[in-house]
């Protein structure tokens, strides 16, 4: 807001960038939450870009243009009310919102749009950085080496659980905010007890090639949830790069009905067997993959075979079959077996 005297944020639907009042204020995912006449005058929702469940799918010949123009109508739309836009910010992919990974494309296209009326693009990689996604070291990478953010916020994983956050920003940005005559004071901010656990976090990184892992272990868990969704009629997408995974539980695979309470259900009892898993996404249908950088080959194979038999329980439980993912009757069935967990919930 200093940077151009702008005031407006564009924000995506489903986003969660934290809990103090400002940035609830932009993060769909809580103030919707508040009621319908929560939405700041000053904030702007624009589709996410998720192209298994958004408007535009996997089907679309360019859906990362697609969400892009819909941001451009946004911002077209703000000039006409004589707003001006601050910043567009995203998660590099939205965690909360259910796991979405933005088409190749999308943030450029976006960055584009926004920095041509004095905005900037904010790359949240609170929950996807520090190497998750196992090729890169950060999300927004998987967007091309051309794109570059104008700033990036992280959090929790540089600190391994001690309490740390970070902003990276470009020189011009940073001098922008100290010429407004505002000072910035932060008590504990760069304190040295906590800038030796950063250096030691990212010591133990590159050391025990934890960005190596998550790629490995990554790629083998996909695979072992791609068996699964050829096996079990409930699951209809999966999703996900490196260690940052999504399992879209449905009700019916090609009517995409989220499968919620199953959902609900399969969590509670997978803490049963002492392993977390949180359902989220506007529907909280989405199994959340999100293991610690050390997870093994064993501990995706343990989880999966657990999976598998709970998924298999859930279905026996309502005559469910599992031979067939295109079978009209298992489809039927499902209706039933969504009313039976309710009922368990």
């Amino acid at each position: 807001r200093q940077y151009h005297g702008h005031q407006d944020v564009i924000t995506l639907e489903n986003a969660y960038h934290g809990h103090v009042t400002s940035l609830i204020d932009i993060s769909p995912y809580k103030f919707n939450q508040l009621g319908k006449d929560s939405k700041k005058e000053f904030v702007h929702v624009a589709p996410s870009p998720d192209i298994y469940r958004g408007k535009y799918r996997e089907d679309h010949p360019d859906p990362a243009s697609a969400y892009a123009e819909d941001v451009k109508k946004i911002i077209e739309e703000t000039q006409k009310n004589g707003r001006k836009i601050a910043a567009f910010i995203a998660e590099s992919m939205q965690s909360c919102g259910g796991q979405v990974i933005p088409p190749v494309g999308y943030f450029q296209k976006v960055a584009e749009y926004v920095r041509a009326v004095g905005g900037v693009f904010i790359a949240d990689e609170v929950q996807v950085g520090f190497g998750r996604v196992g090729k890169h070291f950060w999300a927004f990478q998987l967007q091309g080496k051309d794109f570059v953010p104008d700033i990036v916020t992280m959090g929790k994983p540089i600190g391994n659980g001690h309490p740390m956050s970070c902003v990276v920003t470009t020189r011009e940005i940073a001098e922008s905010f100290g010429a407004s005559g505002l000072e910035y004071f932060n008590t504990f901010g760069g304190n040295p007890v906590s800038c030796a656990i950063g250096l030691a976090v990212l010591e133990v990184i590159e050391k025990e090639d934890l960005q190596g892992n998550a790629t490995r272990v990554g790629n083998y868990l996909l695979e072992l949830l791609a068996e699964q969704k050829e096996k079990h009629p409930l699951v209809g997408d999966i999703r996900g790069v490196g260690l940052f995974i999504g399992v879209d539980l449905v009700k019916d695979q090609q009517s995409r009905t989220p499968a919620t309470a199953e959902a609900l259900h399969l969590i509670y009892k997978l803490k049963e067997h002492q392993i977390l898993l949180s359902a989220d996404g506007p529907h909280r249908n989405i199994l959340k993959f999100k293991p610690p950088m050390c997870f093994t080959m064993e501990d995706a194979k343990h989880v999966v075979e657990i999976i598998d038999a709970l998924l298999t329980e859930m279905e026996e439980a309502t005559g469910m079959k599992t031979e067939n993912n295109a079978s009209t009757d298992a489809q039927c069935k499902m209706k039933v077996c969504s009313e039976f967990f309710k009922t368990l919930i």
